[in-house]
């Protein structure tokens, strides 16, 4: 969702910068890369590490808290589509192809921006806060193919973060990365190409991305 479908990482990348100030050491971008797709305990736990803090009882709902309430003030500005999103989203749409949502972001986050996407699109989301294991793990992808109905290698995944791109390969499904550093298995893509897709551009990604 963050980054593949709405323009949201920019506004994370501000508030977690923001929590390395909060516990005492600015963050590298090449530290804030690595919390990029994580939930917010891994994101936690990277800051603290860099930052020589030691998380005590409490840190992680304290800090959980003030990491949700600034996204919800960031977001109050506008949460917009990625390019050419919302005509994919549209021509699948009508097509009757079910999506899902999974996001490593938790339910009372999420769902301010799954609105402002439009929830009538999908035919389930599901949450990091909702699966025993969050992203890199598969168990978000494999509980959305068992919702509609499929086997994984039947199912696209598009992802943006190693976190998410390793969980799609990881449950099997053909993944489309828009990363500039995809893992094995994955298929590197140019989000451009979604301005302007349809359809049946989205059949042909799937039957490429099945080779990688």
């Amino acid at each position: 969702m963050d980054g593949t479908l709405i323009d949201t990482e920019p506004l994370w990348g501000k508030a977690t910068f923001e929590l390395g100030e909060l516990l005492g050491r600015p963050l590298t971008p090449e530290v804030r890369a690595r919390t990029i797709g994580g939930s917010f305990p891994n994101t936690l736990s990277v800051v603290a590490e860099w930052a020589g803090y030691e998380l005590k009882d409490g840190d992680l709902e304290r800090y959980r808290t003030w990491m949700f309430d600034r996204m919800a003030e960031l977001f109050a500005d506008g949460i917009e589509l990625n390019p050419g999103i919302g005509g994919v989203l549209e021509s699948l749409a009508r097509r009757g192809t079910p999506m899902f949502i999974c996001t490593n972001t938790e339910r009372v986050v999420a769902d301010p921006c799954i609105d402002a996407i439009s929830r009538e699109f999908f035919a389930g989301t599901i949450t990091g806060d909702e699966v025993k294991r969050s992203k890199p793990a598969p168990d978000m992808y494999l509980e959305a193919a068992r919702r509609a109905g499929a086997e994984p290698g039947e199912c696209l995944v598009v992802e943006d973060s190693w976190h998410g791109m390793s969980a799609g390969a990881a449950a099997g499904c053909a993944v489309l990365g828009l990363a500039g550093e995809v893992p094995a298995g994955v298929m590197k893509f140019d989000p451009d190409n979604f301005v302007g897709a349809g359809a049946d551009d989205v059949d042909g990604w799937f039957s490429a991305a099945r080779q990688a």
